[in-house]
């Protein structure tokens, strides 16, 4: 069977309910040393930041009247975002992008990962294993007295994050294997009628297809923080807003702040609520990062949201899905491809091995952009109603893995657009300098590019909570506008 450089583009853009016609306005420029894996980890973000790029374009053409502009993805483009975090220097500084116990280690019976970036979660994992000493050597000799199923018990009972080591058929046994392999790659529902969005048709150079829209952005980490940053690029008001209990790392903030402000407000008190829904009361889309179930007190169910605020979209991002018997548990990318048998199949028997790049993060971060670029197409497009997408890693590491060697054509020009650019790849211009607060970063430029659109976001990111929570303007300066359609360092 011949692989196109764009199946997977087509593959994602039926998922989320697209024409496909427009798959043809998609063009892409293969660069065969991008992303190497043994998995299909290149063809994968292609196809995720291909389809958010498309969603991106429909919505322009659904508020300008104009065709669906066109679209083209570059590897080097779609591979140097996809690994952002470790092109990103503070002020000439690299990140630490794993503290010391956010690693593998041998287990009596196999290996396990452990993710202990936070403090909260080394402290728990120092519980589980009951241990005062958290040096790796000490670490690693308790780990290597138990099995690794037993660790991953106990430091999750312990409120800690680790996974035991699965292979692709151990996963596909495991119950919540099993659930995640039942469920389609994100899904999307109507969870209210109502009338069209009506939005101002869309002017100005560069086409911003999301400005006027607010997003209340309630994610952490990666995925979440990547597709709200995505919709900043794209003209929304993105607010990120976190508990002031719940700290995050600075660096990461750096590297998925860009075009958003960000504030801290406590649930618990009864004024920082009161100001919660007052946002709430003017948003027009509100991403959801954390476990399934864990903002629900706050009323924040799609449910709630679509009677609250009428027309909006929810966008709700997980680990394992919200289904199966791990449904409440928290995880991460990393330890997303040690269960489902990614890190069994990228490595060796004598270690297990990664993907090139955290792409279930990042990919999983586009395909929700994506959902919720479609899903304002539809409302303007007059079917309206609140919407409700979802989305989880482990889902898309199922897609990966079912993808397992499925690879591009020779890279010749085709029907599909492909564009063959050789077997080199160099980030550089795909690498950009700017100013902040938080120093000078070089940072990675964004892989959403389609005709006429902005290359580059209105704004660096700022302090982590030190904006007020409150909407700003509807609509970006022209400073703005100007600074976004500069190309620093794009390749041509």
């Amino acid at each position: 069977m011949t692989h196109t450089s764009l199946d997977g583009t087509r593959s994602v853009w039926a998922a989320l309910g697209g024409d496909p016609a427009l798959v043809s306005r998609v063009s892409a420029v293969v660069r065969a040393n991008a992303l190497p894996a043994r998995l299909p980890a290149r063809e994968l973000a292609r196809a995720c930041v291909g389809a958010c790029a498309l969603a991106a374009a429909e919505l322009t053409a659904a508020r300008t009247g104009q065709a669906v502009p066109t679209v083209r993805i570059d590897d080097g483009a779609v591979a140097t975002a996809f690994t952002s975090e470790r092109h990103l220097l503070v002020d000439g500084r690299a990140p630490v992008a794993f503290a010391p116990l956010s690693r593998f280690w041998r287990t009596a019976d196999g290996w396990v990962r452990t993710h202990a970036n936070y403090p909260h979660h080394q402290a728990a994992l120092q519980a589980a294993l009951g241990i005062s000493d958290p040096s790796v050597d000490s670490v690693a000799a308790r780990l290597a007295e138990r099995s690794a199923v037993e660790v991953e018990s106990a430091v999750y009972a312990a409120g800690g994050l680790a996974v035991a080591l699965r292979t692709p058929q151990e996963w596909a046994a495991h119950p919540q294997g099993v659930a995640v392999a039942e469920r389609p790659l994100l899904s999307r529902e109507r969870t209210a009628e109502g009338p069209a969005r009506a939005v101002p048709e869309l002017t100005g150079t560069p086409a911003l297809p999301a400005a006027g829209l607010r997003v209340l952005d309630l994610t952490r980490v990666i995925a979440g923080p990547v597709a709200t940053r995505t919709l900043a690029l794209l003209g929304a008001d993105v607010l990120r807003v976190d508990s002031p209990r719940l700290p995050e790392l600075p660096d990461q903030h750096a590297d998925t702040g860009f075009g958003k402000r960000s504030a801290t407000l406590d649930l618990t008190e009864r004024a920082d609520r009161r100001t919660f829904d007052e946002l709430l009361a003017r948003a027009d889309v509100v991403v959801t990062g954390y476990r399934p179930g864990a903002l629900d007190r706050f009323g924040l169910t799609p449910e709630a949201l679509a009677e609250r605020r009428p027309g909006v979209v929810v966008a709700q991002l997980s680990a394992w899905g919200g289904y199966g018997p791990w449904a409440g548990r928290r995880g991460f990318d990393s330890l997303v491809q040690v269960a489902t048998g990614i890190a069994a199949v990228e490595g060796s028997a004598e270690q297990p091995g990664a993907l090139p790049a955290q792409a279930l993060d990042h990919g999983t971060g586009y395909l929700l952009a994506a959902a919720v670029l479609r899903s304002l197409t539809e409302q303007v497009a007059g079917d309206g109603g609140a919407r409700c997408v979802r989305l989880a890693l482990a889902r898309t590491a199922g897609w990966l893995m079912a993808a397992g060697g499925a690879g591009d054509s020779d890279g010749s020009d085709g029907p599909d657009g492909g564009n063959g650019a050789g077997s080199s790849y160099d980030p550089g211009p795909w690498l950009a300098e700017t100013g902040s607060s938080l120093g000078r970063l070089r940072h990675a430029l964004p892989p959403v590019s389609f005709s006429g659109g902005p290359a580059n976001w209105s704004r660096p990111p700022d302090r982590w909570g030190a904006d007020t929570p409150e909407w700003g303007r509807e609509e970006p300066t022209r400073a703005e506008r100007d600074s976004a359609s500069c190309l620093p360092g794009l390749a041509p």
